[in-house]
């Protein structure tokens, strides 16, 4: 088995949406499909899930859904001609009372900007690309010079270098959109542009009333994230570097630190982490990555983050097959090179939950025995996570009877899912059919050491506290 332990998040959009492109993004390597919000219709959305399910079923292989919500983004409107092209030291207006702009002003689609700007303030369009300084507001209109000039068109972005608009973080549109997400049944549900932990506990609050059981990521897109950055992780099963607007509202050199302090902070709170933007971008128009972009990829796997996630590399890009197996290759060789995240002896005396302690134990036992693999029965997939968070450096294979945990395990670092049928079975008798799962999977063979986990009484929900070294072939503890 070629095992990759970062996981491959794709975005799926005119260029991935057909049956045979998803197959073969599946079979490439993809473990969790993202549908954008931002983009196409609740009915878009639906079927691309139908299609994504039956086509993983087909191939005996789990896949998860991550419905990214739009969130606030701060929009200027549109132009009589669709774009215009600004030189620097033009004057422009910013005005929420314009319909349909022109060379000298353009609407906005968050009408409560000129209450949140002052004089002073550097207005940033369309990523960063176009800079504006604001002279001064009057009434609903915002009167700005520009310092970087270019082709500004519709619907382009604004963010506030340094951050600080007060937009909420799910709007009348996400809150629709997070129930078509729930109706889907996702597995993940991420929230853009969330300030702070309220932001986060708010989503958790809407999906259940909802009746999901989807986990919530919150996206680090605003320098006011950055601020409340431990209380929203603490808040969210997990977050994403999301290094576009980020970069926008803090600044570009200052992406790469907090990348690394964000993975960092997730890991430690034993969270899942994903990095996304612009990964393969030129991929995108070219059948090859550029050198930085190989770089990039590579730094974020030895950075310890769980995923990497393409974007438009996949959903409109001319190449988005190549583009899945640049990222698979880039992965595999940067593990490589991962000697793992020790944890201390202080910290392991901290440890507060009994199937931590026995993922330690099992991480441990994996350093100092020949052992081939890790394997853990789990129902809700905790015991799986622990694992991952524990830096194991041998493949930990999850065996669930529950499809949904089994989904969501697709997007944890070097967590293999796998079903398993324990029903009516006593302890002896799953435990050889957890041996039989890895013996047909190809994961081990004969004679290979293989560490179990699991909950006793055993096909009982509840926490893990067993940790068994079996040799395979063997059905008994060696």
């Amino acid at each position: 088995m070629m095992l990759r332990k970062t996981k491959i998040v794709a975005t799926l959009g005119p260029a991935s949406s057909s049956e045979k492109m998803i197959a073969r993004l599946i079979m490439a390597g993809v473990n969790v499909v993202r549908l954008n919000f931002s983009h196409g219709t609740a009915e878009d959305h639906i079927k691309r899930t139908e299609i994504v399910r039956k086509i993983a079923a087909n191939l005996g292989r789990p896949v998860g859904v991550l419905c990214d919500l739009q969130g606030p983004k701060i929009r200027i409107g549109k132009f009589e001609q669709g774009k215009i092209t600004l030189k620097t030291g033009d004057l422009f207006r910013l005005d929420a009372d314009c319909a349909l702009g022109d060379q000298t002003k353009v609407g906005l689609d968050y009408k409560n900007l000129p209450q949140e700007v002052v004089a002073g303030n550097l207005l940033l369009l369309d990523d960063g690309r176009i800079t504006m300084s604001v002279e001064c507001v009057v009434g609903n209109q915002i009167y700005c010079v520009a310092q970087t000039g270019g082709v500004l068109s519709n619907n382009k972005g604004i963010n506030l270098q340094g951050g600080g608009l007060a937009a909420d973080a799910l709007t009348k549109k996400d809150i629709a959109d997070l129930k078509t997400a729930v109706a889907l049944d996702a597995d993940y549900i991420a929230i853009s542009f969330p300030k702070n932990a309220a932001d986060m506990h708010h989503a958790k609050g809407l999906v259940k009333k909802a009746g999901g059981s989807a986990s919530i990521i919150a996206k680090i897109e605003r320098a006011e994230a950055i601020t409340n950055l431990e209380a929203i992780i603490e808040a969210s099963d997990a977050i994403m570097v999301a290094r576009g607007d980020l970069g926008v509202e803090v600044g570009d050199a200052a992406v790469p630190g907090l990348q690394k302090r964000m993975i960092r902070m997730a890991r430690e709170q034993n969270k899942l982490v994903i990095t996304a933007t612009q990964m393969m971008e030129s991929m995108i128009s070219s059948p090859v990555p550029t050198r930085a972009e190989v770089s990039d990829v590579a730094n974020a796997v030895l950075d310890g983050t769980d995923a990497v996630m393409l974007s438009a590399e996949t959903a409109a890009g001319q190449y988005p097959l190549e583009a899945v197996q640049a990222v698979h290759r880039v992965c595999v060789e940067a593990e490589k090179e991962y000697e793992g995240l020790r944890r201390t002896k202080s910290e392991l005396q901290q440890l507060q939950h009994t199937d931590e302690a026995v993922a330690a134990a099992a991480i441990f036992t994996s350093q100092h025995l020949n052992v081939k693999a890790i394997a853990a029965l789990t129902q809700s997939g905790n015991a799986a996570q622990w694992l991952s968070r524990a830096d194991s450096r041998v493949p930990i294979y999850a065996l669930s009877p529950n499809t949904v945990a089994r989904r969501k395990l697709t997007l944890h670092r070097n967590v293999f899912p796998f079903p398993i049928d324990q029903s009516g079975k006593n302890k002896d008798e799953i435990l050889r059919e957890m041996e039989q799962v890895l013996l047909t999977a190809e994961a081990v063979q004969t004679d290979d050491l293989v560490l179990f986990t699991f909950g006793e009484p055993i096909g009982s929900p509840g926490g893990t506290n067993t940790l068994k070294i079996i040799k395979i072939g063997e059905h008994r503890p060696t």
